[in-house]
């Protein structure tokens, strides 16, 4: 599962599509509608708006604030994650599956820890953050639709590589930044695009773990 990512704006692919978003006429909209602004950095939790990466009506690669979550009208709630094992016939995810997906640009991404305690109780432990091996960049996958004019996404997941089995049974889709454009393009059969999601993560345990992570984590890469 995927339910935070970090943005650190360093890198200068973040800070372009940061910069891209912003510009948006979208960005008013949703301060208008929500009272809250895109999020440009630092750690994101379900139902922020922020930068992603999809189509325009041309089909050209564009970046659009969108708020991170589907509302589920039968239960009440809103799902910020979807199985891309079962995406293709869930009613839910797959229309979008098949032509509304997005790239969720990340600097890395977090995970809590998940083991049963003595008496086989679920527990959750230490938080980590990820990224793939050797990347500055983390592209998470994920799929668009819209909802009352407004755009909204979720993140993929799907089951965990070795490098991070450990910490829980599912991982978002993360692809290289190479695929992204096949991964949006509404003309490709998302299938496909399965071989090339990556596996090798770096993990790093944050050490206060206070839901913010510390300015100066490093990953040993």
């Amino acid at each position: 599962m995927c339910t935070r990512y970090f943005m650190d704006d360093a890198p200068s692919e973040l800070s372009d599509i940061i910069e891209a978003a912003m510009k948006s006429p979208l960005a008013d909209k949703f301060r208008t509608k929500y009272g809250r602004p895109v999020v440009t950095s630092g750690e994101v939790r379900p139902t922020d708006i922020v930068p992603v990466i999809a189509p325009n009506k041309s089909g050209i690669r564009t970046v659009y604030p969108m708020r991170w979550g589907f509302r589920n009208p039968d239960h009440d709630s809103t799902i910020f994650n979807a199985r891309v094992e079962t995406t293709g016939s869930k009613p839910t995810f797959k229309d979008a599956w098949k032509s509304h997906r997005c790239i969720v640009p990340a600097s890395y991404y977090f995970e809590w820890e998940h083991f049963k305690s003595d008496n086989g109780k679920e527990k959750t432990g230490a938080k980590y953050a990820i990224q793939p091996k050797g990347a500055t960049m983390t592209w998470l996958c994920g799929l668009y639709r819209i909802e009352n004019g407004f755009p909204v996404f979720v993140i993929l997941t799907r089951e965990p590589s070795e490098s991070v089995r450990f910490i829980h049974d599912r991982m978002p889709m993360i692809l290289p930044q190479a695929n992204i454009n096949d991964w949006i393009s509404p003309e490709t059969n998302p299938t496909t695009m399965l071989k090339y999601a990556l596996d090798d993560m770096i993990t790093e345990k944050v050490i206060d773990d206070k839901s913010q992570i510390p300015n100066q984590l490093m990953f040993d890469i």
